[in-house]
């Protein structure tokens, strides 16, 4: 059985558009006659986030008592059921809470890939663990959920999904990214200019690393391969 494919929309904080961009990229699939399943998607209260949910099919999630709370968790047994070509599992470095199956839903992912089913999800830089020391520098809170890098590192394909920091306030402060109750808050702390660009440019460096790994890797691939043209390559010069 081949191993699924992951596709992982990366962000430098809430509310730049990450499930919303693996949404629309979830319609592109469907429209293309892939066989496409939300597995576990979180709107976080967004109106468009939610709409982008219709015409999709969603699977039920799958409810956890923990100390006398419930809490909605992705249901592996019915998505591994279902097997659909693509499944869309958002907030990829997810604690699950104790009873869920797997510790983290990037272990859930795992599953899912070894499958054979592709997954698209989502993660924030500042979840990647690498990243933890310099993230509490930049805005003062140690992070609880975090993945390991070398686990986002190994998605055949990493999308960052980028929006100026000041254009980020302007959608915080409409609303469009926490309830109009926590805007203030949200403005005096975690989004104020400094700390979203410093985030910003984390994303962009870490990304970057990746991108000369990438190289380097190539670069050895093609190193003892002989010079000169391909075969029938008449435009050799």
């Amino acid at each position: 059985m081949a191993r699924g494919i992951l596709r992982i929309f990366l962000g430098a904080a809430p509310g730049v558009g990450k499930t919303y961009a693996m949404l629309e990229e979830g319609h592109v699939q469907a429209g293309a006659g892939v066989d496409v399943v939300a597995g576990i998607v979180l709107d976080h209260g967004r109106d468009r986030t939610r709409a982008l949910l219709d015409g999709l099919e969603q699977l039920p999630a799958k409810t956890v008592t923990h100390r006398g709370s419930d809490f909605d968790e992705l249901d592996m047994a019915a998505l591994l059921a279902r097997r659909p070509a693509l499944a869309l599992v958002d907030e990829y470095a997810h604690s699950n809470v104790p009873g869920a199956g797997n510790a983290k839903r990037w272990q859930d992912v795992e599953e899912l890939l070894a499958a054979g089913i592709d997954v698209y999800s989502t993660v924030n830089v500042q979840h990647l663990a690498s990243l933890a020391d310099v993230v509490e520098a930049i805005t003062g809170v140690r992070q609880q959920e975090t993945v390991p890098d070398d686990v986002v590192r190994r998605a055949e394909q990493i999308e960052l999904v980028d929006i100026p920091p000041e254009l980020l306030r302007q959608r915080l402060s409409a609303g469009n990214v926490y309830a109009r109750d926590l805007v203030d808050a949200a403005m005096a702390n975690d989004f104020r200019l400094g700390n979203l660009t410093a985030l910003r440019e984390l994303a962009l460096l870490w990304l970057a690393d990746r991108v000369e790994e990438g190289v380097a890797k190539y670069r050895e691939s093609t190193a003892s391969r002989p010079a000169g043209p391909p075969a029938n390559a008449w435009w050799w010069a």
